[in-house]
């Protein structure tokens, strides 16, 4: 699966928590494209603070500033038990304030546990000050819950295991964690590569 943003955003967005609790619904803004620039000066996306928010049901209180749902693009929960993720992050007067960047997922849940969020804590992600690195982050989607932080369940009383979710995932993104103050600026992704297990 490859996302090299050449044609479009291709279904990913920033979550607004506190917009939602504004409208009594689900706030996302699609990321804005740029058809040159990226990574080989192809096209890439990006978001800025003006529409992330911090989510504060999550624990520690996280921001979504890069998500995508799978059926939201037509497409089909995917197992990505030890997938290898490869990816190029690029932040521009970004200020984090103590935070870090991680990878995460969502699923549905199985055997009657609710759906949760996991974030990859073992793996901050570099991201470039103004410019794209010279090589992209590459990581594993290992099976392993000493790897993770559960931050957040739909049923704290059925939290979902890690395994119900990267075998089942609807969702995933990239998410900042550990800011004293909120983070602001902008951040940009291109050439999102996840190739599955067996590939």
């Amino acid at each position: 699966m490859k996302s090299t943003f050449d044609i479009g955003q291709e279904g990913w967005f920033s979550y607004d928590y506190h917009g939602c609790i504004r409208a009594g619904r689900n706030i996302y803004y699609l990321a804005e494209w740029e058809p040159s620039g990226g990574v080989g000066d192809t096209g890439y996306i990006w978001t800025d603070y003006h529409v992330w928010s911090a989510d504060t049901p999550e624990s520690p209180v996280s921001m979504l500033p890069l998500i995508t749902y799978r059926r939201y693009v037509g497409l089909d929960p995917v197992d990505l038990r030890n997938a290898r993720v490869s990816v190029y992050l690029r932040g521009d007067e970004l200020r984090l304030d103590g935070a870090r960047c991680y990878f995460w997922v969502v699923g549905r849940g199985n055997e009657g546990r609710s759906s949760g969020r996991w974030h990859l804590t073992s793996n901050p992600l570099s991201i470039g000050d103004g410019g794209w690195a010279a090589e992209p982050n590459v990581f594993t989607l290992s099976n392993d819950e000493s790897l993770w932080h559960r931050s957040w369940a739909s049923n704290p009383e059925r939290p979902p295991t890690l395994d119900d979710l990267l075998g089942d995932c609807v969702s995933y993104g990239f998410s900042f964690v550990g800011f004293k103050e909120l983070p602001r600026g902008r951040l940009g992704m291109d050439e999102l590569e996840i190739k599955l297990a067996g590939e």
